[in-house]
């Protein structure tokens, strides 16, 4: 203190405060008097006597001084002519016949240091920080200090925050590489042909792939291992299986095929039962998409064909002449987003037949995926990379570095327990991980041979995340202590404009 030139609490702020936690009431209010000019507000210092009263009352009823306390009640707390509601209320105690009612009824922690303790923070509220330092100040500064190393950690991936009981002060909060999901765990063959699509399922228990040969694998994960193992193969996609869409409650998966496929593909993933759906032979359904009450979809195709459809394949709504390039269901569930040739994504709502523009890009939008939050997207544009755009603010927030994208479509994700990363596929054969903040990779993952086209992060075991590429392969990728032995070679970038962190080691090539 004598070092700082600082103070804690201006003198008469100081004998208030020991004054109440001693019980002396009387000089409590005179000290409240002595600091009225400092407090400002006249209403303050009338709320403040109230509370003081109030202790004291209670305080005089617990140790059976009833006279006492119905002088305070009279005298004191009923000509202030303030809170008349709390008076009564208080006046009613006086009928309690022990302590325990007492404290029961008023949900007080009786006589002492922890209800004084209470009391005195209510009435440092009303205190300025210049002449009372506000009651944990320390604390809270140092919370914020870890809070905001963790905000810049650009590997952190737990929703369990960062606090003084699980962080030391020591040393900067700077998660490992080592728990990230980079390093390669399983390298799957069961596909026979260009894999093309993957998504875990809503609850993370089940991982689907789909490929040009015309099979949709269903695996099964296991979190504790960070593998998946399968589980059943669903055959018959004619034209192959270019895009897949689970169910929220996870029991059904739509299947689409490739540009020249008319028919969807509605799988109940446990008894095996599917469903075609198809309007036209003319059709090109390519992309679909659930709606959030589980009941209805939609499902669409750059001919100009978008349809709603129930379980039974129904079609319920059709909106002509919308080349559909992707879509996606928003949380309010009317609104379908529909990316088109035009390079836009508008909103659509089939029951009040109305849309209305909501982003506009400059080249071909491939695909597109929002995040939990219902509040970001993630575009993959032709020659362009990935963007991230914001829904409500209708702007682009973001432009991702290092992603080599031509003309083929490559599905992106995003990731981890908050969803603050992003990871997307290439045609350098290679998967790219990104913090959301920063438009550089954090990681560039190695081990594929041939164009990736789709990555899926598992949306409850956050540890996990899954590529499929036109080398016929599926890559699981966990932290390092899962991963095979030796590790696929991977790349990592250092965190940027911080020097708090350190660098994350190279992972073995």
């Amino acid at each position: 203190m004598s070092e700082s030139g600082c103070r804690l609490d201006h003198p008469a702020a100081a004998k208030f405060r020991q004054h109440v936690m001693d019980g002396d009431w009387t000089k409590a209010d005179h000290d409240l008097q002595e600091l009225r000019m400092l407090l400002g507000d006249t209403t303050n210092v009338l709320d403040m006597k109230f509370l003081l009263l109030e202790q004291k009352y209670l305080e005089y009823l617990e140790d059976g001084r009833v006279l006492d306390a119905l002088h305070v009640l009279r005298n004191e707390l009923t000509p202030l002519q303030h809170n008349t509601g709390r008076v009564h209320q208080l006046s009613s105690y006086m009928m309690c016949s022990s302590t325990e009612e007492l404290r029961g009824r008023t949900n007080w922690e009786g006589k002492g240091t922890k209800s004084r303790t209470l009391l005195m923070n209510k009435l440092q509220y009303y205190f300025p920080p210049t002449i009372m330092l506000p009651p944990n100040r320390l604390r809270e500064l140092l919370s914020q200090a870890l809070e905001m190393q963790a905000l810049r950690c650009n590997l952190h991936n737990t929703s369990q925050p960062v606090t003084l009981q699980n962080q030391s002060l020591l040393v900067d909060h700077c998660c490992p590489t080592s728990a990230f999901p980079i390093h390669t765990v399983q390298v799957l063959n069961d596909h026979c042909d260009e894999v093309w699509f993957c998504q875990f399922s809503p609850d993370g228990s089940k991982l689907a792939t789909g490929s040009k040969d015309t099979n949709v694998i269903i695996w099964d994960v296991h979190p504790d291992t960070c593998t998946v193992t399968l589980k059943k193969v669903l055959e018959g996609h004619n034209y192959g299986a270019a895009y897949l869409s689970w169910s929220p409650d996870s029991t059904h998966l739509l299947v689409c095929g490739p540009e020249e496929s008319p028919e969807v593909w509605l799988w109940n993933v446990e008894t095996e039962n599917f469903l075609k759906v198809t309007q036209s032979p003319e059709d090109a359904l390519t992309c679909c998409a659930w709606n959030h009450d589980g009941k209805k979809f939609v499902v669409g195709g750059n001919r100009g064909h978008f349809y709603q459809c129930d379980l039974e394949g129904n079609v319920l709504d059709s909106w002509e002449g919308v080349r559909v390039m992707s879509l996606w269901c928003r949380k309010d569930g009317k609104t379908v987003l529909a990316a088109d040739t035009h390079r836009r994504i508008r909103g659509y709502i089939f029951e009040e037949v109305s849309d209305h523009q909501i982003v506009q890009e400059e080249y071909a939008i491939q695909s597109f995926t929002v995040d939990k939050k219902d509040r970001l997207a993630l575009l993959n544009v032709t020659t362009q990379g990935v963007h991230l755009w914001d829904l409500n603010d209708k702007c682009l927030v973001r432009r991702f570095q290092g992603v080599t994208q031509g003309h083929f479509t490559i599905h992106s994700t995003f990731g981890g327990a908050n969803q603050d990363f992003i990871a997307s596929g290439s045609e350098d054969n290679q998967v790219y991980v990104y913090h959301i903040r920063n438009e550089q990779p954090i990681a560039v993952l190695s081990g594929h041979t041939r164009t990736v086209n789709s990555v899926s992060w598992n949306p409850v075991h956050h540890h996990m995340m899954v590529s499929v590429s036109d080398d016929c392969t599926v890559r699981v990728w966990g932290p390092e202590d899962k991963a095979m032995k030796p590790p696929t070679g991977t790349e990592i970038s250092p965190p940027t404009s911080h020097a708090s962190a350190t660098k994350p080691t190279l992972a073995a090539s």
